[in-house]
């Protein structure tokens, strides 16, 4: 998990998309000198090309995840998320189907009339 956390995102605490906070973030140096850099490259550059290559990065970076990764399951539902959105609502939705499922069935056990007295024969005994 440890590699996970240095991967490049956009920081969800940044001015303008984040951009600067996640390159920051990653490369831990302080985001003064990334802003600073990205406005010195800005003038320099002649304004646009820095600032298409700003706009890309904002556009092609991931956001950073609001919470940490308690384990595999969750880094793996992240990537999925952020890359299809479409397949991680699939998943999403069989699990919840799944879990109903389950609870249909637990709900006929416990309300059928058979159950209350096998619960009253086994606890006399």
């Amino acid at each position: 998990m440890q590699d996970r956390n240095r991967t490049l995102y956009r920081s969800r605490r940044g001015w303008i998309f984040g951009v600067c906070q996640g390159v920051a973030n990653y490369a831990d140096i302080p985001v003064g000198w990334i802003r600073l850099g990205a406005v010195v490259a800005l003038l320099m550059t002649g304004f646009w090309p820095m600032f298409l290559l700003y706009i890309v990065a904002a556009i092609f970076l991931r956001p950073a995840p609001v919470l940490d990764f308690s384990d595999e399951e969750d880094w793996n539902f992240y990537q999925t998320y952020v890359t299809d959105r479409k397949i991680a609502l699939q998943r999403l939705k069989r699990r919840c189907e799944t879990l109903d499922r389950r609870t249909r069935r637990m709900e006929n056990i416990v309300t059928n009339p058979s159950y209350d007295w096998e619960r009253r024969f086994h606890s006399g005994s």
